[in-house]
């Protein structure tokens, strides 16, 4: 009967017959999505650092697998663990053979740069620059308050330590086993973008691990060189600025000033030829390390602009305190690569319906 009322109706509410309405409908969706995901992706900002940092230690420890592989022909997993073991070995005789004595030398510094700040607030005064100490007090307080946030960035979900060990977690699950986590990340995007992914990723990976490479090598070159330049003259603390200096040389363009400014701090605190010896070591270091291994290094990597790290190192280290600096240059390279692949791909389209 026509009337009978019994039978469900065969659409529903949501149902759309006209195909323009349909398809705007499905524009609107996709956008709403495009937002959701940039929402939750500001949301999630901290935790996806943290995530990309594991993926920056995994390259780490691969490209060293990697290098060791050329002198040891052993399966991928032995050279990983060698590598771990190393890693580890370092930081046990970093901990009981120079703890004690960087820890001496660290509890010193704060009471040497105070006294040269001193000395630099009276060198002031006789050339007629009037800055009372209150006045500089209030500077430090304001930079250590501006600095508060940032640190707190860092540490505002999981803490300094906790961050540390999640990123060395991550980095191991990442490295062990990176084609499934690859391939899990292929299979999220459209069938036709999958070979491409792969081709991206595989540049990117080649390029984050030639990074990091020349980062440790200008870490190294520039602790050990820094800490036996500064005990063959006597500075003080020559151990624990050779160690800030390689610690800090992760840093492009930020790094070297800050451990300069502390070396030449203590340097003077010795004396006038000492302070004058350390600034000779700071700039015959860094000249080599910019000027040899930096542009060797660069060759074979993502050569970045200067301008433009330093850039991505002040909105990251506003962001997301020391873990934003650190990575700041290898989040810049990644996206360089990923615009370099995707303006290959406009010419070749370009190119084939010409």
């Amino acid at each position: 009967m026509n009337g009978d009322n019994s039978r469900p109706a065969r659409t529903g509410p949501t149902d759309i017959h006209d195909d323009t309405v349909r398809q705007e409908a499905k524009k609107a969706a996709v956008w709403i999505g495009m937002i959701a995901l940039v929402a939750l992706a500001v949301f999630l900002a901290q935790p996806l650092m943290v995530i990309f940092g594991g993926v920056v230690f995994a390259a780490m420890i691969d490209g060293g697998q990697r290098l060791l592989g050329r002198v040891l022909p052993l399966p991928r997993g032995f050279r990983i663990a060698i590598v771990l073991l190393l890693a580890v070995g370092f930081l046990v005789w970093l901990v009981t053979f120079a703890g004690n004595q960087i820890a001496v030398q660290a509890a010193e510094m704060p009471a040497i740069v105070e006294t040269q700040a001193q000395r630099l607030l009276d060198w002031a005064h006789g050339r007629g620059i009037f800055l009372e100490r209150a006045d500089f007090s209030k500077v430090a307080e304001q930079v250590i308050g501006g600095v508060g946030p940032v640190t707190r960035a860092l540490g505002g979900i999981f803490g300094g330590f906790t961050t540390a060990f999640l990123i060395m977690i991550l980095g191991i699950y990442f490295v062990l086993e990176p084609d499934i986590y690859r391939r899990g990340f292929a299979w999220m995007l459209p069938e036709e973008s999958r070979e491409r992914f792969h081709g991206t990723a595989h540049r990117m990976g080649r390029s984050l691990r030639m990074l990091l490479f020349g980062r440790m090598v200008g870490m190294a070159v520039e602790g050990v060189a820094t800490w036996l330049a500064l005990a063959i003259y006597g500075v003080p603390m020559a151990a624990l600025l050779g160690l800030l200096t390689g610690l800090l040389a992760f840093l492009p363009n930020i790094g070297a000033p800050i451990s300069g400014l502390l070396m030449v701090m203590v340097g003077f605190s010795g004396g006038t030829a000492m302070g004058i010896y350390c600034v000779i070591v700071y700039f015959v270091v860094q000249t080599v390390d910019g000027n040899i291994i930096v542009p060797m290094v660069a060759k074979r990597t993502a050569d970045l602009a200067p301008a433009l790290v330093l850039g991505a190192q002040l909105i990251f280290g506003v962001m997301f305190g020391i873990l934003g600096l650190a990575l700041a240059d290898p989040i810049v390279a990644m996206l360089k690569i990923a615009l370099e692949r995707q303006a290959e791909k406009n010419d070749q389209l370009a190119n084939g319906s010409a």
